[in-house]
């Protein structure tokens, strides 16, 4: 006689085939015997005895299959979830993540409308909501947006109205240090098998203080000791010497740009240049980091210098490559955040 598979059964006659077989098994057949006669699987039998022990007859219904009519995250908690996502990181929600991950966004779920998926559902629900896994800016907590705000709004349009009055210029500008063992971009290699690229295991470097224009003019002094007051003077003096026009020079409040030796030089060359400086902890506000950035991954990190004088020759060959190409330094003040200073 043909053995019947209960899984080809309808979801009520599988009910029927539960309840049967506990009975049987209830009243004393063994496992084995009443497995092969209803054509169910012994493990089948021990799940349902533990179901019918922990939840009741109610346990052992069958559910509906195939896709469910609605869908098991309604769309005004996607849409919170979606908001939290893009508004803050998980450890502001109390979730032990730094970053948004799948496994992430998973406990998120759970924590707020007891949904257990799975990462790979959770992956399908971030895909629909058009989310993607992207390298996150780092931005400083101490910024304050209302002084961003007030930048961009009232103090900046400002000055632009004073430098046109004026004739003047408006510089942005940034230091930065540099390190021979930086490195960017990424090399072809088997897969599974890291690829290694040689350099000298010591490490040096050096320091650039730089400034851009939103006409495309760029100067910049590459220098190996410490950024003091006397190397920042030396930058300015050198700064009003290659523009013979009025200059307004805005950068960040590091100290030595804010020291009484920096103040006192400026006072004496009041009618050439002024200084403004950013809101605190807003370096995406200066279009010169962008500068730094193509410095750092194209001078320094795909580069191998093997001593100091290779390392600071790359960084000025760059910079002045850069230098001859205005359409590239307009280009920095393309980016969204620092778009405002394009005008």
């Amino acid at each position: 006689m043909r053995t019947i598979d209960s899984r080809r059964l309808s979801p009520a006659a599988q009910e029927q085939v539960r309840l049967k077989v506990l009975t049987a098994v209830g009243d004393g057949m063994r496992k084995r015997k009443a497995a092969r006669l209803f054509g169910v699987s012994r493990t089948s039998i021990d799940t349902w005895l533990s179901k019918l022990k922990h939840g009741g007859l109610r346990a052992l219904k069958s559910k509906p299959r195939g896709r469910p009519r609605s869908p098991r995250l309604p769309g005004w908690q996607a849409a919170n979830v979606v908001r939290m996502i893009e508004s803050g990181c998980p450890d502001q929600l109390r979730l032990p993540f730094a970053l948004w991950t799948r496994e992430a966004v998973r406990q998120l779920l759970w924590r707020r409308y007891a949904l257990n998926v799975s990462v790979w559902t959770v992956g399908r629900y971030l895909a629909h909501w058009g989310l993607t896994p992207q390298k996150p800016l780092r931005r400083a907590y101490e910024q304050n947006p209302a002084a961003v705000k007030r930048w961009l709004k009232e103090t900046y349009p400002a000055i632009r109205r004073q430098a046109k009055r004026e004739k003047a210029e408006i510089h942005w500008g940034d230091e930065m240090g540099l390190r021979s063992d930086h490195q960017s971009g990424r090399s072809y290699g088997r897969r599974g098998k890291t690829p290694v690229v040689f350099g000298t295991g010591r490490r040096f470097g050096c320091n650039m203080s730089s400034t851009v224009t939103n006409r495309g003019r760029m100067a910049f002094m590459v220098f190996k000791e410490r950024f003091t007051a006397p190397v920042c003077i030396r930058f300015l003096q050198r700064l009003i010497r290659l523009r013979p026009q009025k200059l307004f020079l805005i950068w960040d409040r590091h100290p030595v740009h804010r020291s009484a030796r920096v103040k006192q030089w400026l006072q004496l060359h009041r009618q050439r240049i002024r200084m403004y400086f950013l809101p605190d902890y807003s370096p995406e506000l200066n279009p010169d980091e962008y500068l730094n950035n193509a410095v750092k991954s194209n001078a320094v990190g795909r580069r191998r210098a093997s001593d100091p004088f290779e390392l600071i020759e790359n960084v000025r060959g760059y910079l002045r490559q850069t230098q001859r190409r205005p359409d590239i330094v307009r280009n920095f003040f393309n980016h969204e955040d620092v778009a405002y200073a394009a005008a």
